[in-house]
């Protein structure tokens, strides 16, 4: 398993914290797996992150520790927020920053849903 090593987990985090109840979110989605809550500096109309409750840096580290149920259940989340949250007819984006070239900010794995508006091309062409 090859984890990028500037990417150590954290427990202080922000997203830690949240987990921990030390700082305050706006829930919208939450089982035992998943949380999912507002961004506080949103970059679309609807933007709303979900985040693992387990200890997990990245994508790659989740998918290589993480269990069947932690993964199916973010997945299903992901999917659950997008619904719930009436996004799917007129379409979102998904992302997860993944490591210093992906400009990750923090040390624990997350997905950004976007929507709510024309979101353009993902990269500019140049």
């Amino acid at each position: 398993m090859a984890i990028d090593p500037t990417l150590e987990y954290d427990d202080n985090n922000i997203f830690a914290k949240i987990l921990r109840g030390e700082i305050p979110n706006k829930t919208v989605y939450e089982n035992d797996y998943v949380l999912a809550f507002h961004d506080i500096n949103p970059q679309a109309p609807h933007h709303i992150l979900v985040i693992p409750k387990g200890a997990y840096v990245s994508w790659d580290d989740f998918s290589a520790r993480g269990s069947d149920t932690e993964i199916s259940e973010f997945v299903r989340g992901v999917g659950h927020v997008a619904r719930q949250a009436g996004m799917v007819e007129s379409g979102y984006r998904l992302l997860a920053n993944i490591g210093r070239d992906g400009h990750q900010e923090v040390p624990h794995l997350h997905v950004h849903i976007f929507a709510g508006k024309p979101l353009g091309p993902m990269l500019n062409n140049g």
